[in-house]
């Protein structure tokens, strides 16, 4: 996903009538590191039903039943239909991944079945996108990559969506006859990833640094509209695009260690389904008292519990929490409660799963500001009343590193990015404590970034004109040949006089 350029075109840039020949000339004027901010180059989207496009590339009728099947997933979205945030900035030859933590005892683990959605928005020419999938055995950076099929629109049609706003959810899996199945066995990590790619376009721009692909013409993957709830685990791999790319000169990287101009605001819309290779039908995990265990279906019925099917862990599996939980009072004392009782009685719930025999009710630890200072030990009430972070009961400042702040960070030909001070400094940009980016007046330059007005009368610079200033005119009245405008030379002609002091004080009592 590419240039920033989309904040001044928008991300249907090619779809306006310029030519060809008046974008590749936009692009030369461009410095070769005038590089994105990817958070713009989003659109809205909203499908009644998103269709189903179903892909095995050994042919055959699917993934059909697996025992023990199981479904990994980081997103909340339908998968179906619904609102969802098309990343309209995706170039040629970029991944979207996600990466799945499992138990030892799950290994080896066959797929079965992968499921991502693709979208296009307001398209005036019906799309064709040739797409690629790809798993590795733990990280795409730490890991190694098992299987990849690209679409040959033979046994793997291509996606072809619109003319209009449309989605589809694009299936792949493996026959469970095909002799050539997807096996993953555990590297020590415990993850395998799987990851959708965007080979070719139906109409990519010029370079893709400064032109973002026009919505008008191409598809597109998309996020849930929920919030971002695993920053670690969701990948992009983007192009090179330098050292101000999403990411920094391309290649694999985590949603949480892009800058928040390139951070995808949700979680990526894909799945994978997934069975143990020595899943032994009739074992499984039962929830019983809030825990969960594997055991035969039998024992788990038998002992009052809740069988969640076949399978050879807990992984992925959220069992109902017990009736009570800790409740914390004020005077330090905790019992054992339901929510409503504990509440009635004017206790704190510990939250479920919590009991007194292991519950600290008077927790203290390292709180960290969002000035990026760090304070402690408090309780996580003192923490939040201070608008921080707790950072967990027993924790301390000293081997706590807090998030620094990011404000707007300004360079020599008042372009803005939001950065940490340390990272403005590095740059030579100057930083503006609290600042943002906005650009409130619409002139194409962000307001903290623009050189203040003029404010005659102002000797001392502190933004308005008062006592201070009066005092420094008058100690230097009648100085001649040499005052400069500091010293209340204000009519430019080197001396103090009065037609200096009548200026100062026509601006007297004024607030730039």
């Amino acid at each position: 996903m590419t240039a920033r350029v989309f904040g001044w075109f928008g991300v249907n840039a090619a779809c306006l009538a310029i030519g060809l020949s008046g974008l590749a000339a936009t692009a030369a004027a461009q410095p070769a590191d005038w590089n994105v901010d990817r958070a713009e180059a989003v659109v809205p989207v909203a499908v009644a039903q998103v269709d189903v496009l179903n892909v095995s590339p050994g042919g055959g009728s699917g993934p059909g039943t697996r025992d023990c099947g199981q479904t990994s997933s980081l997103t909340d979205a339908d998968f179906s239909g619904g609102s969802y945030t098309m990343q309209a900035g995706f170039a040629e030859g970029e991944w979207l991944a996600a990466t799945y933590t499992l138990s030892a005892a799950d290994f080896p683990i066959r797929i079965d079945l992968t499921e991502c959605i693709f979208l296009v928005s307001n398209a005036s020419v019906q799309t064709t996108t040739i797409w690629a999938v790809g798993f590795w055995e733990g990280t795409p950076l730490a890991g190694s990559q098992v299987a990849y099929y690209v679409a040959d629109d033979l046994m793997m049609p291509y996606i072809r969506l619109g003319p209009g706003t449309a989605g589809a959810n694009v299936q792949f899996s493996i026959d469970p006859g095909d002799p050539e199945q997807i096996i993953i066995n555990d590297n020590g990590s415990h993850q395998f990833t799987m990851g959708y790619q965007i080979v070719q376009h139906n109409q990519q721009t010029q370079n893709p640094c400064f032109f973002a692909p026009p919505t008008c013409s191409n598809a597109f993957p998309c996020t849930d509209v929920s919030g971002l709830a695993s920053a670690a685990n969701n990948w992009l791999n983007g192009v090179n695009c330098g050292s101000f790319g999403c990411p920094p000169n391309g290649g694999w990287a985590r949603f949480s260690t892009l800058s928040a101009a390139c951070r995808p605001s949700g979680d990526w819309v894909m799945r994978c389904s997934w069975s143990p290779v020595n899943c032994q039908p009739g074992v499984g995990p039962c929830c019983l008292n809030g825990v969960c265990s594997v055991m035969t279906q039998t024992d788990c019925q038998q002992s009052g519990g809740t069988y969640q099917g076949d399978g050879t862990s807990c992984s992925g599996i959220s069992c109902p929490p017990p009736a009570t939980q800790a409740c914390c009072f004020s005077n330090g004392g905790c019992l054992n409660l339901a929510p409503a009782n504990c509440t009635g009685a004017g206790g704190t719930p510990g939250g479920p799963g919590t009991s007194c025999a292991t519950y600290n009710c008077n927790p203290t630890g390292a709180c960290c500001l969002p000035d990026g200072s760090c304070v402690g030990p408090v309780t996580p009430s003192q923490c939040s009343a201070q608008g921080g972070t707790f950072q967990g009961d027993g924790t301390s400042c000293g081997t706590t590193s807090c998030p620094q702040p990011q404000a707007a960070c300004c360079f020599s030909n008042q372009f803005c990015l939001m950065l940490t001070q340390i990272d403005c400094t590095t740059a030579g940009g100057t930083w503006n404590a609290g600042a943002t980016c906005a650009d409130g007046n619409g002139n194409g330059t962000a307001d903290a970034c623009e050189a203040p007005p003029a404010c005659p009368g102002d000797l001392d610079g502190d933004r308005d004109v008062d006592l201070s200033d009066l005092t420094r005119l008058l100690s230097n009245f009648g100085r001649q040949s040499g005052a400069t405008p500091s010293d209340g030379d204000l009519d430019g002609d080197q001396d103090v006089d009065l037609s200096d002091l009548s200026a100062e004080l026509s601006n007297f009592g004024r607030t730039c």
